[in-house]
């Protein structure tokens, strides 16, 4: 069997999980799904990313230690991917564990090994809402443009650092030969450019005295490690590394890497900086980096924690259901470009498409097949290998606008045969007509129901059950 490895980030836990999460969820789990449809063997992993500073000081804000703090936001994720209907989800990571601290600390080691890691004092201005380190053209107004209404920070202390300026040759020369490698290509041309530019040595240690919550540095109990570097090596972890071996080489040496969902505020850490770490532990390169948009709410203004403007998807879910969510993220949503989500936007796709669509389709159809007994036999994915290339480019949205297509030309097809009518033909030719109508309109709901099973999972089933019972018992989306 084939096999196939995908991740997505690891959400920060020091807020309630929101919208942009659920979408990386989703797409993720389309994709591991499809996989899985094709006959691959899935190894779909997300999880939770738990050190850092962030984390500690949202703890301290609520009086609780942090170890207590993690622990109860990790489960509100853990229990989001359910809601989400992400049962492709095989492993979930914290990096919190005992073995993903101790694979931490072997990659330290090995870095260290291999000569790319020292220390020395120095300043700097930091984010925290990024956790990352910036330059003066990094900011606007003095501001990260990211998270504006956080306090650009001062750092001054003794530090562990990563010798990143010595991979710009070899992150160039793995872009040449992988030209793949991360998707948009938009995107990719922003990253090379970033190499292009010149590569700095990044700070990978905090000092333990001023940040007590994170993985200890092995060897100095003075450190732990800066959060970005224990959390990347979690997509190694996560496959027991490097105590499994067996593990290590099925999923990431067989499969030629695995394939990362990130947004693009994680495009110089996910494509450059990991792609580095890689390279200075020996190991093999990432097979693929999907960058996200980000989601927009009023104004335009990106959807962030920070900013408080979230859209909650445990609300939208309690409301519309959860193939609802996953349908407006995987349609509406650009796969690759900002995209707005507003309740009102969500509201008018979910009576269109959704109510009056699919579920309008499907209702009229059982409800003909039913009222004159016409049957027909679940039809086989046939054109399964017909999305294939649509959903290898991750444009999950066209294979949605596809099936959509199908949909409206069912219902043109009632309009204009009026199959109902048909049926009621006294003379035998008329009604065996009406008959075969509604026939073919039987497998077509049967076939977009087969179709829609990567994307809207809990939907596909209900339709199988139709199909297989021959009636519908309630509609697939009530009209809000």
């Amino acid at each position: 069997m084939k096999n196939f490895y995908i991740t997505t980030t690891l959400p920060y836990v020091n807020a309630e999980p929101h919208v942009g999460f659920a979408m990386e969820f989703i797409r993720a789990d389309v994709i591991a799904r499809e996989k899985k449809i094709e006959g691959y063997d899935v190894f779909f992993n997300t999880g939770t990313d738990e050190h850092g500073t962030k984390i500690q000081r949202s703890a301290e804000a609520l009086g609780v230690s942090t170890k207590e703090y993690v622990d109860k936001a990790s489960e509100k994720f853990k229990d989001l991917l359910s809601l989400l209907g992400i049962s492709s989800n095989t492993h979930f990571i914290r990096t919190t564990d005992t073995k993903h601290v101790k694979a931490a600390q072997e990659f330290w080691k090995i870095c260290d090994k291999n000569g790319f890691i020292y220390n020395k004092d120095y300043t700097t201005k930091y984010c925290v809402g990024c956790e990352l380190e910036k330059t003066t053209s990094d900011l606007v107004d003095g501001k990260c443009p990211i998270h504006p209404s956080l306090t650009i920070e001062e750092i001054k202390e003794e530090n562990y650092f990563f010798k990143f300026s010595e991979f710009q040759k070899p992150l160039l020369a793995l872009y040449e030969e992988n030209p793949t490698l991360v998707t948009p290509s938009f995107r990719f041309n922003e990253i090379k450019s970033f190499v292009k530019s010149g590569l700095e040595d990044f700070s990978i240690s905090r000092l333990k005295s001023k940040m007590p919550w994170g993985v200890p540095v092995p060897g100095d109990d003075a450190h732990v490690m800066y959060v970005w570097f224990d959390a990347l090596v979690s997509y190694i972890s996560t496959l027991n590394w490097p105590d499994d071996k067996d593990s290590f080489d099925r999923w990431w040496i067989k499969t030629g890497g695995v394939v990362q969902y990130c947004g693009k505020d994680n495009l110089r850490q996910q494509s450059a900086m990991w792609q580095a770490m890689l390279m200075a532990a020996r190991l093999p390169n990432s097979k693929q980096i999907v960058i996200n948009g980000f989601i927009t709410g009023e104004g335009g203004i990106k959807m962030s924690k920070t900013l408080g403007n979230t859209i909650n998807p445990i609300d939208v879910v309690k409301e519309y259901g959860t193939d609802a969510l996953r349908y407006f993220v995987l349609r509406e949503i650009s796969p690759f470009e900002d995209s707005p989500f507003t309740m009102e936007m969500f509201k008018e796709a979910y009576n269109a498409n959704l109510a009056n669509g699919l579920g309008n389709l499907v209702s009229r159809v059982m409800k003909m097949a039913e009222t004159n007994d016409i049957s027909v036999e679940q039809t086989e994915m046939v054109d399964v290998k017909k999305y294939a290339a649509l959903y290898d480019s991750y444009e999950i949205n066209k294979v949605c606008d596809d099936i959509w297509a199908r949909i409206q030309s069912a219902d043109k097809y009632i309009q204009e045969h009026e199959p109902f009518k048909t049926i009621k033909s006294k003379d035998k030719v008329g009604k065996d007509k009406g008959v075969l109508q509604i026939q073919f309109l039987l497998a077509e709901v049967a076939h977009i129901g087969i179709l829609l099973a990567p994307i809207l999972p809990e939907t596909s089933e209900k339709i199988a059950k139709a199909i297989k019972d021959n009636k519908i018992s309630e509609p697939l989306f009530m009209r809000k």
